[in-house]
């Protein structure tokens, strides 16, 4: 039976309906993926270098039977995985399910080739459709890589540390704009203190497939809601080039640079009261250990004087040594673009406050 080649266009407008199962190995996997796909390996990662020395040390007639017998142990109980994974009402209780229950699946390798072809062939036994994806996740990398080459209508949300930039992005989606939150994709808040209370980064390339699906999100919605005319903007938050280990890729990253950027003007007090609130929860070894990680930038005298004012309770006044730093910091990163008399739009605002968003559109009108 013919098992169904799809592109990559075809493929990504399928996931908005049809689960994604990934049959490379578990460390291919881990490494990074397709968002939103879900783990079934054909082979463990040992039976993958297995294979894979028989085919460089002997010949590729000696791995495909090699794989060939491990597919034949695998088999046995692929399927079953499966119907479990997308709530096979015949099976189980449709509860316990994890995937969206469907009968079309796509499935994908490293490069289109054997593992989706024949795990593929082996669910269409059971009654699945299926559709694999021509050039596997090699093809998706290269869709993903190329989507940072791509034009975007930008606006950048800006504003020293403190000015609640994050929780203003949450508002302006809410009220309906396209927002790109990249603290949130990189698990990061962007500074030395930006990874307390977070999960572990994702990789590189998992950060860069999850903003590659974004901005393909977000074109998806300029098509299906504005003209060319009136093309839908994507609101970003002014980053720097590394969000913590996550670094947004240089060509997109110098397109932020380009863009109109709302500078949030809120006085250094109350940016200090939302810092305290926002980290001084933490453990104060956690945030000494965040205050090392700035030692050299922030200069010997002043890294002796927030720590003591840690360790002295006096959190405010060590916050407001690190929040002058920033300050400085951010101002330098500001003055250095290019334009930014054109760029730079000023939003006086008197407090941190999910309302200045609409401080952007009386602005903007």
């Amino acid at each position: 039976m013919a098992i169904d080649q799809i592109d990559i266009e075809k493929f990504l407008q399928l996931s908005k309906e049809c689960p994604i199962l990934d049959v490379r190995s578990p460390g291919e996997f881990f490494h990074a993926h397709i968002p939103g796909a879900w783990p079934v390996p054909l082979f463990t990662d040992e039976q993958r270098k297995i294979i894979g020395t028989a085919y460089k040390q002997q010949s590729r007639q000696v791995a495909v039977k090699k794989g060939l017998d491990f597919f034949s142990e695998r088999m046995r109980e692929l399927h079953a995985e499966v119907e479990e994974l997308i709530g096979d009402t015949q099976k189980q209780d449709k509860d316990k399910s994890i995937l969206p229950k469907s009968n079309r699946l796509l499935i994908h390798c490293w490069r289109g080739g054997m593992r989706s072809g024949s795990v593929a062939w082996l669910l269409d036994l059971y009654g699945f459709k299926t559709y694999t994806l021509k050039g596997g996740y090699k093809a998706f990398r290269n869709w993903a890589l190329a989507q940072f080459e791509k034009k975007y209508l930008i606006n950048i949300l800006g504003g020293y540390t403190g000015s609640g930039k994050t929780e203003l992005l949450q508002e302006l989606k809410r009220i309906g704009n396209t927002v790109i939150d990249l603290e949130k994709l990189a698990n990061h808040r962007g500074s030395a203190f930006g990874g307390l209370g977070q999960k572990a980064q994702p990789g590189q390339e998992m950060f860069e497939n999850l903003l590659a699906l974004d901005l393909y999100k977000a074109s998806c919605l300029n098509q299906q809601f504005n003209s060319e005319r009136h093309p839908r903007e994507i609101w970003l938050e002014d980053e720097s080039r590394h969000i913590g280990t996550a670094g947004i890729p240089l060509k997109f990253w110098e397109q932020m640079r380009e863009s109109t950027l709302y500078f949030l003007d809120i006085p250094f007090e109350e940016r200090l009261r939302h810092i305290f609130s926002t980290y001084g929860v933490f453990d104060k070894k956690e945030l000494v250990n965040s205050i090392m990680k700035i030692q050299k930038k922030l200069g010997g005298l002043e890294t002796k004087n927030a720590i003591n004012y840690l360790l002295e309770n006096k959190v405010s006044e060590s916050f407001s040594i690190l929040l002058s730093y920033y300050d400085k910091r951010y101002a330098n990163s500001l003055y250095k673009r290019e334009n930014i008399d054109t760029l730079l739009n000023k939003i006086p605002c008197k407090t941190v406050d999910i309302n200045n968003a609409q401080r952007f559109f009386n602005q903007k009108a």
